[in-house]
């Protein structure tokens, strides 16, 4: 049974089992200390962030067959690092957040508020 919380002191859900993601690729945004880049932020990507990311050195669209990765598509749910988020958000092209989804630890990195303030909700609708 996951113990790990949410930012909203919940249990955390999964962000998404297709594509399977999370640093440990349980689906879930879960830490620990062997994830350097602190993969604790669930987002839905969208075509604006998956162009920053590439722009800035982390190809997320191209399929990586060798490491059994599809390529992320607009629409689809990641754990992305908290640091990469918060550089999305400075350059105004933040993915929306499931907060349900998103580790406490996130919170380390970016305040509730702001977080809350780029929410998409888990119950809007399927993962596209």
């Amino acid at each position: 049974m996951n113990a790990s919380r949410n930012v909203l002191g919940g249990p955390l859900l999964a962000c998404s089992y297709s594509p399977l993601t999370g640093f440990f690729r349980t689906g879930c945004c879960e830490t620990g200390p062997d994830d350097l880049g602190r993969h604790t932020i669930c987002v839905r990507v969208d075509q604006a962030f998956l162009a920053f990311s590439q722009a800035a050195g982390n190809d997320l669209s191209t399929p990586r067959p060798e490491f059994r990765f599809a390529g992320l598509k607009p629409g689809d749910r990641w754990c992305l690092c908290a640091l990469r988020w918060k550089e999305a958000l400075e350059a105004g092209v933040a993915p929306p957040v499931v907060l349900e989804a998103t580790h406490e630890s996130a919170l380390g990195v970016v305040d509730l508020e702001t977080l809350k303030a780029h929410a998409y909700s888990a119950a809007a609708g399927p993962r596209a």
